[in-house]
């Protein structure tokens, strides 16, 4: 009884997926695939910041730069405690030795900024204080996953564009989509080569930013579909 139930199951299973497989292949249908872009401004700058004291041939502390820096990004209008973050657990304690009797001490920090006039100020900002080890991380796109969703809806609607116009001229009518893939590439980071930056010299010792861009970031979307034609 069990076999011949086991069996059973089978053979329904079997048939069903045939059955289906069968009346998609016997249906008259147009495949296309449509890819749509855009390029779009970071609104997420992530800088990473090393304070060290060699820098200073060890004569200021890591300590003492860790507070002139905080107080320059104050100034600077950068809120510390959501902009501000260690780079890893680590970087409290990073050590290295620069000669037998002497211990250098650094410690990283990875700040976001949300435009690139702030990004220029704070480099600008932090080298006049002799922090100078500043180097742009990476870029983000804070609304990211609403404008993958708007890009696939003008995919499809570019898709069912092409199709009609395909099947216009033969007197046929486009039918329910049965099949879509979608193709896109997800991984929009902006990276370290998105940096431009430009200073106006006032005089021998004062410099000021007057011109910093990030590379856009390109989104796109890509979808392969099917639909019958009636």
């Amino acid at each position: 009884m069990k076999k011949l139930f086991a069996f059973i199951v089978l053979s329904i299973t079997v048939f069903t997926t045939f059955s289906q497989t069968k009346n998609f292949i016997d249906q008259p249908y147009v495949e296309t695939r449509a890819k749509v872009d855009t390029l779009i401004v970071p609104d997420r700058i992530y800088l990473n910041i090393v304070i060290t004291e060699s820098d200073t041939k060890g004569k200021i502390s890591v300590e003492e730069l860790e507070n002139k820096m905080a107080a320059k990004l104050v100034s600077l209008g950068i809120d510390l405690k959501k902009q501000l973050t260690l780079s890893d657990l680590s970087s409290n304690f990073k050590k290295y030795f620069l000669r037998k009797q002497d211990i250098l001490k650094d410690k990283a920090f990875l700040l976001v900024i949300y435009n690139a006039q702030s990004a220029g100020k704070v480099i600008v900002g932090l080298e006049e204080i002799g922090i100078s080890n500043v180097q742009l991380y990476k870029t983000e796109y804070s609304k990211m996953e609403d404008l993958q969703i708007a890009l696939k809806s003008k995919a499809i609607i570019k898709a069912k564009k092409n199709v009609e116009a395909l099947l216009e001229p033969l007197n046929q009518k486009l039918g329910k989509a049965i099949y879509i893939s979608d193709m896109s590439n997800y991984d929009y980071q902006g990276g370290a080569d998105g940096l431009v930056i430009s200073y106006a010299s006032k005089s021998s010792t004062n410099f000021e930013p007057i011109d910093i861009d990030f590379e856009k970031i390109k989104v796109q979307s890509e979808i392969n579909i099917k639909f019958i034609i009636e």
